[in-house]
Formats: C-alpha cells, sequence, structure tokens
C-alpha cells in the first residue's frame, strides 16, 4: 500500500509533467480551479488548487474532503502512484471505478485532453 509520502510524491510528479506540458495539454493544465484527491485506503485528502499549468497541493486533511472543490478525484494510494508512473491507463481506471473523478461539464472535456 502507498504512504501518504508516496502519494505527495506522484501529486508532485504529475505536477511536473504538466508543467512541461505543450500544445493541446499544456492548454488543459492551464485551468484555474480547487482541486481535491481523496486517497480512499489512506482515508486522506490532499487538497490544492490547479493553477499555472501545475498543481499546488496547500493542505492534507483526514478523511474525505469536507468542501467540494471544483475537480475532485478519488483513488486507492497504490492506483494514484500507478497512474502518475504510467502504469495503470486513466480510462480503463476510471471506466472500472478504480478512479472517480467529478468536475463541471466544461471542465472535463477540457480535463480528458490531460488525461
Amino acid at each position: 500500500m502507498a504512504t501518504i509520502e508516496e502519494c505527495r510524491a506522484a501529486l508532485e510528479k504529475l505536477s511536473d509533467s504538466m508543467g512541461r506540458a505543450e500544445g493541446d495539454v499544456r492548454a488543459a493544465a492551464a485551468l484555474d480551479r480547487s482541486v481535491s484527491c481523496h486517497v480512499t485506503d489512506l482515508d486522506t485528502t490532499f487538497l490544492g488548487r490547479m493553477t499555472g499549468g501545475r498543481i499546488r497541493v496547500d493542505d492534507t486533511v483526514t478523511g474525505p474532503p469536507r468542501e467540494k472543490a471544483e475537480i475532485r478525484l478519488s483513488m486507492t494510494g497504490d492506483d494514484l502512484v500507478a497512474l502518475v508512473d504510467g502504469r495503470l491507463h486513466f480510462a480503463k481506471a476510471w471506466g472500472s471505478g478504480r478512479v472517480s473523478l467529478h468536475a463541471g461539464l466544461r471542465d472535463l472535456l477540457v480535463l480528458r485532453k490531460l488525461l
């Protein structure tokens, strides 16, 4: 099982990748939205903001998020690490229910370029 530190490192790696993106992916990464990532097996939520082409983690709380972020992810820590490392394909994980993504319709259309 992935640790909180490994999950935080995965989010930092994802942020770095987004920062280096180009073209349509860069445009998708340029959203300015609140973000939460609930790691279900650790019952921990990373709270932050997607801004400037990166994800900034501002806080970590126990349990599910208290307030709804504009973009909300939920998955196990192992799945988060595997997604960022490229060992798990987002569409497959989402289709099988391993990953949950909630966002407004407009944001989902833009985010599909990232995922």
